[in-house]
């Protein structure tokens, strides 16, 4: 009696009622002899008769067990699944609210790229009093604000190329995983604009070079544009490639925020003959970024290596970035540094909370250390090793707005490197679909149809304007600060509430090192074990 009476329960009562209006009208339009009566019944009949038919496919598929228990109306929950991260943007999060950026950033980069007016009225949004808050000092002697233009100079001794940088630029993206428009725009933005745009591990494409913007060509473990059929590391095609006098510098790739350790494939079949010539891989087969190098496997290889970049770049600036990880291996670099003398002229210190491609959840949430910290590690590791004034630092990790700048260069930071904040000048919306090759502006896609969208002449001048925009108000930070170059901001600058009643200035949460402190034997509690255990002829700990 109970299975007799399932078609009537809750569960099923869409399904039976979709087959019963199916059933009638189909009666009636054969009893009913009249045409007309069937032109009036077809559509009906198609609608119900379809959901009917779909009923049965959820009753008989084994894949949902949700639509086994609800034919039909489960529907409806994925539907709703589909458009939720959409209708709490759009509904339900505060200004506040919203990650990986708040709605409130993204507006404000949206402002600042559009020319608008990026003010805020009635008070801060910001619950100054909660754990976590942070700010900047201003000084009751503020300064008139500078107009001069805020750069850094990066090149050491060994460089025979110094590289004049603004202090904000383009963090790397690969052409593959932007679309033409969005490299195009970006780069004649940087030109524009006088900043570098960094190419990202996929090579320097045609659309890197098309307008001339300064370009700093990232060096991943697949080679991409100087590899050899192996997918080894092909001097010779460096060499061609890096004297372009478009690209500035040289930056090797160790590893990256969003998913440090952890290699790439590209699959065969989205290997199209353009990726193929740019990347130098073969179509038909699978684009490997392996999870570690082959050109070196020790600190002292990989000075080497480094060295030997510059020289085949005729002398531009050669560094590297990664996340950091293992204190004692970004020790045992410092320790290769002063075995061989061979020094990079930067080092770029990315933070697990960057990324602007997709990576497994656990690398994205739990792997690397965040920015802040990486930055005050690496910062106060060079001048452990009396290193610092020959070594420039470039902090990347959602940096956005001036404050962001601020923050990380008071830390240790010589310049800011920014993604998805340029993401968001061409026009992205956060619709988190970087991955899926349909992103809605048409920003991280290869689909030309979608890439359409974004108008270059258009989101050129929003590039530019959120470059120019986010520097005039650093200076303006600057100058309530009393100060004139950001080159002069220190963590004293700078405050954390640390409880409802405690608040900590930036230098007692970031202690520097004395100059030397590591060579003559520091006792400090964050680099003493790591040191002891760092060796420059390999990664692995000592013991």
């Amino acid at each position: 009696m109970e299975t007799l009476l399932l078609p009537f329960s809750p569960r099923y009562i869409v399904l039976t009622v979709c087959a019963v209006v199916t059933a009638l009208l189909v009666g009636i339009g054969i009893f009913d002899h009249n045409p007309k009566v069937w032109e009036l019944l077809l559509v009906p009949i198609a609608i119900f008769g379809a959901l009917t038919l779909l009923g049965i496919r959820d009753l008989l598929q084994k894949n949902h067990a949700v639509l086994r228990n609800y034919p039909i109306s489960a529907h409806i929950r994925f539907l709703l699944e589909e458009i939720r991260p959409e209708v709490r943007q759009y509904f339900f999060e505060s200004e506040k609210d919203g990650m990986p950026f708040s709605r409130d950033t993204r507006a404000l980069v949206y402002q600042r790229a559009k020319m608008q007016l990026d003010k805020r009225p009635f008070g801060t949004q910001e619950d100054v009093y909660r754990e976590g808050y942070e700010w900047m000092h201003h000084s009751v002697a503020p300064k008139a604000r500078s107009t001069a233009e805020f750069r850094v100079t990066i090149g050491g001794p060994d460089c025979t190329k110094p590289y004049s940088a603004s202090v904000f630029n383009i963090s790397a993206m690969s052409f593959g995983a932007l679309s033409p428009n969005a490299v195009r725009a970006l780069n004649i933005g940087a030109k524009k604009g006088g900043f570098a745009h960094d190419t990202g591990e996929g090579g320097v494409s045609p659309y890197h070079r098309e307008n001339g913007g300064d370009l700093i060509w990232e060096i991943g473990s697949g080679y991409f544009g100087c590899r050899n059929r192996d997918g080894s590391f092909n001097p010779n095609e460096f060499a061609r490639v890096a004297a372009d006098g478009q690209i500035k510098m040289v930056e090797l790739k160790i590893s990256q925020g969003a998913k440090p350790g952890h290699g790439g494939v590209l699959p065969a079949a989205k290997v199209s003959e353009e990726i193929s010539k740019i990347r130098g891989v073969a179509m038909g087969e699978d684009c490997v970024s392996p999870a570690t190098h082959s050109a070196f496997s020790t600190p002292l290889e990989m000075m080497a290596f480094i060295g030997e970049m510059r020289r085949l770049s005729g002398g531009k600036p050669a560094g590297f970035k990664m996340c950091i990880g293992h204190p004692w291996e970004f020790l045992a670099i410092c320790k290769a540094m002063l075995e061989t003398g061979i020094y990079p002229d930067f080092i770029v210190v990315d933070g697990n909370e960057g990324g602007t491609g997709a990576a497994p959840l656990e690398f994205m949430d739990h792997l690397g250390m965040p920015m802040r910290e990486g930055v005050s590690f690496v910062h106060n590791a060079l001048i452990g090793i009396n290193a610092r004034d020959r070594i420039k630092i470039g902090a990347a990790g959602k940096i956005a707005t001036a404050f962001d700048m601020a923050r990380a260069m008071a830390i240790g930071a010589d310049w800011c490197n920014s993604a998805r904040g340029f993401m968001f000048a061409l026009g992205c919306i956060q619709s988190l679909s970087c991955h899926t090759d349909r992103c809605p502006t048409g920003v991280s896609t290869q689909d030309s149809t979608r890439a359409r969208a974004l108008v270059v002449p258009l989101k050129t001048e929003r590039v530019y304007m959120y470059h120019h925009a986010t520097l005039h108000a650093l200076s303006e930070l600057l100058a309530a600060a009393g100060l004139d170059h950001p080159k002069q901001l220190r963590p004293i600058h700078f405050s954390k509430r640390t409880s409802n009643t405690e608040v900590l200035s930036f230098a007692k949460l970031y202690p520097s090192l004395r100059p030397g402190e590591l060579i003559e034997g520091t006792q400090d509690p964050r680099f003493r074990d790591a040191w002891a255990m760092a060796r420059a002829d390999s990664f692995q700990p000592v013991g």
